[in-house]
């Protein structure tokens, strides 16, 4: 079923638990979400890690106060760094005293935007992404947030809240390519989606774009 009106959340909850026994999408669909010139480098084995950095991030669903299910995003701080002022999931970077990197995904999200851990339901771990710029290897997670308390923001690390809805997320209208200048090549076209007016491409979209397509088999 094709999702056309916003879907409430206590039905998206249910409907997701499906998707844990699913196969993952992985390659595929994140090379839809890949430049041209980054899909070919990936097919041809030319991009090789380097003894990666691990990090652990959440796609995290949440009720908004219609009951609505929203998925939540955030907008970096502008600093010196590859992934400065980008739309991305809250998360982190791993450290020694994590236990595992969902510890690292759950720790970072309560620094980042204040929610508890234990009040997060894990549904399934998504393919990992390896981000040649920053060299760090990020493993997503699914998780559902069934009773958000107010989001918490980490002046720091955090801009702004990106709070979309599950109705846009799977509008394939949100879709589409713009001229970018990346760190790997200039004035290229680049996938991407187009939500709450923000162009997110790259890592995150290339992770979104399996989400969406496991979505697609249980909505």
């Amino acid at each position: 079923m094709i999702l056309l009106i916003a879907m409430n959340f206590d039905d998206f909850a249910l409907r997701t638990s499906k998707i844990k026994n699913l196969p993952l999408p992985g390659t595929a669909s994140h090379y839809k979400m890949a430049p041209l010139i980054r899909k070919k480098e990936l097919e041809a084995g030319h991009i090789k890690k380097k003894n990666p950095k691990k990090a652990g991030v959440l796609a995290l669903f949440y009720p908004n106060e219609n009951r609505d299910t929203n998925l939540l995003l955030i907008l970096r701080k502008t600093y010196q760094g590859v992934h400065s002022n980008q739309i991305g999931f809250p998360g982190g970077k791993s450290e020694p005293e994590d236990l595992d990197i969902l510890h690292t995904a759950l720790r970072e999200t309560h620094e980042e935007v204040g929610v508890p851990p234990k009040q997060v339901s894990i549904i399934r771990s998504l393919s990992e992404v390896y981000i040649p710029p920053s060299n760090f290897e990020v493993q997503p997670f699914i998780g559902i947030y069934d009773n958000p308390k107010p989001f918490v923001l980490q002046e720091s690390e955090v801009e702004s809240l990106v709070e979309v809805s599950l109705l846009d997320f799977m509008n394939d209208a949100k879709i589409f390519t713009q001229k970018l200048s990346t760190s790997y090549a200039k004035n290229i076209d680049v996938p991407a989606f187009k939500l709450n007016g923000y162009t997110i491409w790259g890592a995150t979209a290339m992770m979104l774009s399996e989400i969406k397509e496991l979505l697609r088999q249980v909505l």
